[in-house]
């Protein structure tokens, strides 16, 4: 427990606190990662899912793409975990500024953070291609085939896929936190997609620090790396905060 004392001292004495994470943040609420060994990167479909998520599948296969995204990417009937729920604790109490996350399923919201940066969007927010109207995800993933505004328009997800770039704000904003912030805590990501994990190139601050399970390329880049499930180290913060 000695790492986890040290990160609990280096978030009490930080003055500014910002929680980066990946896929790993939320697969303890049943979710599926992309890339680790049982991840949706290593299932067998008629296409490469990586394929599938990407802009040309969904302008050219739109049927197959969404038959892909209801069967995969739907939450509905998932909740938020501990991890969640400590960073908002975090966040309320002062201890945390901002949230910065690589998915897309709304559950830091969900828990109360009011401060996410999401740099792949999110399924929570659809728009119509042709009216742009909103549409919430239980519209989308209830809807047969591909989903059509009244208007006749195909209704799009709010997230960010291959051949697509970032939100420039968004992007910015996370950047500037980042840059600002004493303290970095990465978790949950195996850092393998850009350009998001290149933000860590820009912390400047007095400790970063990594969770995760698996060891990644950062590793000795940290100053503090804990090889332990997300659910056990802020299980252990909620303690103290």
């Amino acid at each position: 427990m000695r790492d986890i004392d040290t990160l609990l001292s280096w978030i009490k004495d930080a003055k500014g606190v910002v929680f980066f994470g990946g896929a790993g943040v939320s697969t303890e609420s049943g979710l599926k990662d992309f890339r680790s060994q049982d991840g949706l990167y290593h299932e067998v479909y008629e296409y490469p899912p990586e394929e599938i998520l990407s802009h040309t599948f969904f302008q050219e296969k739109t049927e197959e793409f969404f038959k892909f995204y209801k069967d995969k990417l739907n939450t509905n009937g998932f909740k938020p975990n501990v991890t969640h729920h400590v960073l908002s604790k975090m966040e309320k109490k002062g201890f945390l500024s901002c949230i910065i996350t690589q998915n897309i399923d709304g559950f830091h919201q969900e828990a109360g953070s009011k401060n996410v940066l999401e740099l792949h969007g999110s399924i929570k927010r659809n728009h119509c291609l042709k009216c742009h109207k909103f549409y919430d995800d239980h519209f989308v993933f209830s809807s047969s085939g591909v989903p059509k505004c009244p208007c006749g328009g195909i209704i799009k997800p709010d997230v960010v896929l291959y051949e697509e770039p970032l939100d420039n704000d968004t992007m910015l904003n996370a950047i500037r936190e980042i840059q600002n912030c004493d303290l970095l805590i990465v978790g949950g990501t195996s850092l393998n997609v850009y350009p998001a994990a290149s933000f860590l190139n820009y912390f400047r601050g007095h400790h970063l620090v990594l969770i995760n399970r698996d060891k990644t390329s950062y590793d000795s880049m940290c100053d503090l790396v804990i090889h332990k499930s997300l659910g056990e180290v802020f299980s252990e913060i909620e303690k103290y905060i």
